[in-house]
């Protein structure tokens, strides 16, 4: 299963990509920290990101979350990444968005366009109900891209999450399916 958007390739990384993984974690480390939890040395490991692929097509196989990474078109780089965890199927059909994007890549759309995409799989494929997607008060373009795809705050929880060493508050968003039929 590969999605295309006007500028990348969506797909689960698997072996092949470990090089494009290691590479994209790495180059954008110092970007990423302030909205990830501490990263010890091994995660920056080949080691660890074969494990991670190997970990992201379990989850593709048992239909648990969709780590996707946006490539671009030679799937040689990586730009972005959207991955729609925590699966529930049964009364609920739903699960949390998570996302980052390369730091060389930042403020030209391409993470609009990318989890444009993955909602669209999300919601039109998978026939998932509800995606949830939380972010710290003070990450504004986050707030800012979940208001532009239609997340609507839902609330705030205390102290959510441990990013980078510290307890932080997040903003609590949620986007319904728009073609969400009851059966």
């Amino acid at each position: 299963m590969i999605l295309k958007t006007k500028r990348t390739l969506i797909d689960v990384p698997n072996s092949n990509d470990t090089q494009a993984l290691l590479s994209f974690i790495t180059e954008n480390k110092a970007h990423l920290a302030p909205w990830e939890a501490t990263r010890d040395k091994h995660y920056y490991t080949k080691v660890n990101v074969q494990n991670l692929t190997n970990g992201y097509q379990t989850h593709l196989n048992n239909q648990s979350a969709y780590h996707f990474a946006a490539f671009d078109f030679e799937r040689r780089e990586i730009m972005a990444m959207c991955n729609f965890t925590n699966v529930v199927r049964g009364p609920f059909q739903a699960c949390y968005l998570g996302y980052c994007v390369a730091e060389k890549y930042q403020g030209q759309g391409i993470m609009t366009e990318v989890v444009e995409a993955g909602l669209d799989y999300v919601f039109n494929e998978l026939k998932l109900h509800r995606v949830m997607a939380n972010y710290m008060p003070h990450n504004t373009k986050s707030a800012q891209l979940l208001t532009r795809l239609g997340f609507e705050k839902e609330g705030l929880a205390k102290r959510y999450l441990k990013i980078n060493g510290t307890w932080q508050d997040h903003v609590l968003t949620a986007k319904i399916n728009p073609h969400f039929i009851d059966d």
